[in-house]
């Protein structure tokens, strides 16, 4: 644990709240632009997050402002610093890389504030920054030791053959990955990713994370990913060329499993798995696991697809609360088609709601697992947070830069 942070530095980091709520996002794109500066720490990071929606500079700038709110109570952001070390690993972030990202956060501070960032500010953001840096480099120290010690576990990027790809909908594909060196791998805990390290010719090192779509076993992995990109929007370059390219025998590199949006599979209580779109993969694996090992624990999973060309995987689902009877589903279809069967299909047109939730399921015992796109999440968490379920069993995966979804809620509350 490094030494605590002085009182003039918590008091000068306190005073900055302002300058950051007023130029925090500016800062932060500032920083990515010189850090970016470095081909070596440009190729570290996931640039589909980095594109014109500016959505990881926006999340940092969140997080930079959170941290400033909270130098003076960091236990408030424990669950932010968890989030960060898991995806650094997923990434492969060692401890080399921080005085970089120390150069350029410093750097954007002065070129952004001038003036106002006068030598006593910048040895205040100096300390803050490298507390918090030995903070998440021993939480990650941890993580790699643990990978590496498990049975089937590794540390950096591992060689995986793609052993089989199945399509799931028009739009999603699983692809099972076995180790080419024929090892067995870590078993995951259901909700983690993997990291994805693709060198694609005209384009260069690309990393992204996809999350584990099967149960926790030793032999292989399965991901469940959907071909992005829609008219004036950018195509997502791995996803389409992993739908368009990548076959049996395709070696991919691999990081070991990693996140903290996990099933609490030691505990009984009942479990809600609510997911959007391409969001039901980490509830698959969770379904999966439930079903495999822990058969009495009641589930429901509540699944909302646009229609039945779009959803993946209802097969699958189907087919494990045919056979549990303890696997409660129902699927929504927000635009069913003629062909989409009522009954058999999906179980009601329209959207999730939590008004439907707080009907429906368990409310007043069981624990909410979320996954989807942005707007279904804050709708959903948002919801439930105000109609009276406990923070502590609402808990959420946003594909994407971490992301704010409860704001709302918390100042409701």
């Amino acid at each position: 644990m490094p030494a605590p942070l002085t009182p003039a530095t918590v008091a000068l980091i306190k005073a900055t709240v302002p300058a950051l709520e007023a130029h925090g996002l500016a800062i932060t794109r500032r920083l990515y632009e010189r850090l970016f500066e470095n081909a070596e720490m440009r190729d570290l990071f996931n640039q589909s997050h980095h594109g014109e929606s500016g959505a990881q500079p926006k999340a940092l700038a969140q997080a930079v402002l959170a941290y400033a709110r909270h130098i003076d109570d960091l236990g408030a952001l424990s669950g932010a610093v968890e989030r960060i070390a898991q995806k650094h690993v997923a990434l492969n972030i060692l401890p080399e890389h921080y005085p970089h990202v120390a150069d350029a956060l410093l750097g954007a501070i002065a070129d952004v504030l001038g003036a106002a960032a006068t030598p006593e500010i910048a040895a205040a953001w100096g300390e803050a920054y490298w507390f918090l840096a030995e903070i998440l480099i021993g939480r990650e120290a941890a993580i790699y030791r643990a990978q590496a010690a498990s049975p089937g576990g590794w540390n950096g990027w591992r060689d995986f053959r793609v052993e089989s790809v199945a399509d799931e909908s028009e739009t999603i594909r699983s692809f099972v990955l076995v180790p080419v060196d024929g090892g067995p791998v870590l078993r995951h805990v259901p909700g983690q990713y993997l990291g994805f390290l693709v060198d694609l010719p005209g384009r260069g090192v690309l990393k992204r994370n996809y999350s584990i779509s099967c149960a926790p076993n030793a032999g292989a992995y399965r991901i469940t990913v959907k071909r992005e990109g829609r008219p004036g929007l950018p195509a997502g370059i791995v996803s389409n060329w992993l739908h368009d390219e990548a076959g049996p025998g395709t070696v991919l590199k691999i990081a070991a499993p990693a996140g903290d949006f996990v099933l609490d599979g030691a505990a009984d209580a009942p479990v809600v798995l609510v997911s959007g779109g391409v969001g039901l993969t980490p509830m698959m694996s969770m379904l999966e696991a439930i079903a495999a090992e822990t058969p009495a624990r009641s589930v429901w999973y509540v699944h909302g697809a646009l229609n039945g060309r779009v959803h993946a995987l209802g097969a699958r689902a189907r087919a494990l609360a045919a056979a549990h009877a303890n696997i409660r589903l129902q699927t929504f279809y927000a635009e069913p088609e003629a062909k989409d069967r009522p009954g058999t299909d999906y179980d009601a047109p329209g959207l999730i709601t939590a008004d439907w939730l707080m009907r429906h399921t368990p409310h007043a015992a069981a624990t909410y697992y979320l996954c989807g796109p942005k707007p279904f999440l804050a709708a959903l968490a948002n919801g439930l947070l105000r109609a009276g379920v406990p923070m502590e069993r609402v808990r959420y995966e946003f594909f994407g830069p971490t992301d704010e979804i409860l704001a709302p809620a918390r100042e409701a509350a």
